[in-house]
């Protein structure tokens, strides 16, 4: 799939001396290893500053659960007032530092896009020009201070080959009525809605989809057969 808004600069700038003296004050104890050892090589640590009921130790991003900020964000004052800047819910919000040397591999999170109802905003703490994201085929630098939506269903990845980490502010925000008119107001062209309802079925495997929900011989997979059918005949 094609994907039409793969990255969009938002119209938000935030104070780099504000954002430092808040990074300041995260210990380094405080810092946790990204879960997900096989996506990257070397170092990707988090902080949560909003996370699953508020645990300091927690760092996944879930649907339809109960988040709260976590102490560490309490005594960020700066932090604070960037969370607050984005008049929508919000769910996970992290610091992400990929170290000097390290390297985030080319992957997709399923789920994390503007059209699935979840925008993922990066804020650059610590960068330099050369730390470019790879989105798709193309690379792209995330400049500091600047707000960036990611479109994460794309295949991206990052490599760091500076001396020093790389460190975002990564908020995975609920959209809403307020947030949509800001991405639409900065040019985001939101994807076409999957044809037969799923991504997975195109015009050149419903064919034989059709023929197997024929053969299961059931209401359900008639049911849905007939529908793909009326949708193919459109």
């Amino acid at each position: 799939m094609i994907h039409k808004t793969r990255y969009l600069k938002l119209p938000f700038f935030f104070d780099a001396c504000g954002l430092n003296k808040d990074l300041k004050k995260i210990r380094k104890t405080e810092w946790i290893e990204h879960f997900n050892a096989a996506a990257y090589e070397n170092a990707w640590n988090c902080v949560p500053l909003r996370s699953l009921n508020g645990r300091q130790e927690h760092i996944l991003s879930l649907s339809d659960m109960h988040y709260e900020d976590t102490d560490i964000l309490r005594r960020c004052p700066y932090f604070q007032g960037v969370i607050d800047t984005f008049e929508c819910e919000k769910t996970s919000v992290r610091l992400m530092a990929l170290g000097a040397g390290s390297r985030i591999k080319m992957h997709t999170d399923k789920g994390t896009s503007f059209e699935d109802g979840m925008a993922r905003l990066h804020v650059p703490i610590i960068t330099t020009p050369d730390i470019c994201f790879t989105i798709e085929d193309e690379e792209v630098h995330f400049s500091a201070g600047n707000t960036w939506y990611l479109n994460a269903n794309c295949l991206h990845g990052v490599n760091n080959e500076s001396k020093n980490p790389r460190i975002h502010l990564m908020l995975d925000c609920i959209v809403n009525p307020w947030l949509e008119k800001v991405f639409l107001d900065a040019g985001f062209v939101p994807d076409a809605p999957p044809k037969y309802g799923d991504a997975s079925i195109n015009d050149n495997n419903v064919g034989a989809i059709i023929s197997s929900l024929i053969a299961m011989n059931n209401e359900p997979a008639k049911q849905m057969a007939a529908r793909l059918i009326a949708i193919q005949n459109q």
